[in-house]
């Protein structure tokens, strides 16, 4: 099973109540600014444990799960 890679997320709440992530900060403190929010939907990691909110982001040309696993943000670790 992967593990878990916990990281720092600027998110902004908007006025309907919705939460969208606009950048993360890598484990190194890189900041990576999040390019689009392609999906939301409650799911679980299969590959790292855990449930929540699954955010399908664009980071550049990389796609990512990113999570929202009240109260910490995570992505699914490399093996």
């Amino acid at each position: 099973m992967r593990s878990k890679i916990f990281v720092e997320v600027t998110a902004r709440f908007d006025t309907d109540g919705s939460l969208t992530p606009l950048d993360l900060v890598w484990e190194d403190g890189r900041r990576y600014p999040i390019d689009r929010v392609l999906d939301v939907r409650r799911a679980a990691s299969l590959k790292a444990g855990g449930a929540g909110v699954r955010y399908t982001v664009q980071i550049g040309r990389c796609r990512r799960f990113l999570y929202y696993d009240r109260p910490q943000w995570f992505v699914e670790g490399k093996d």
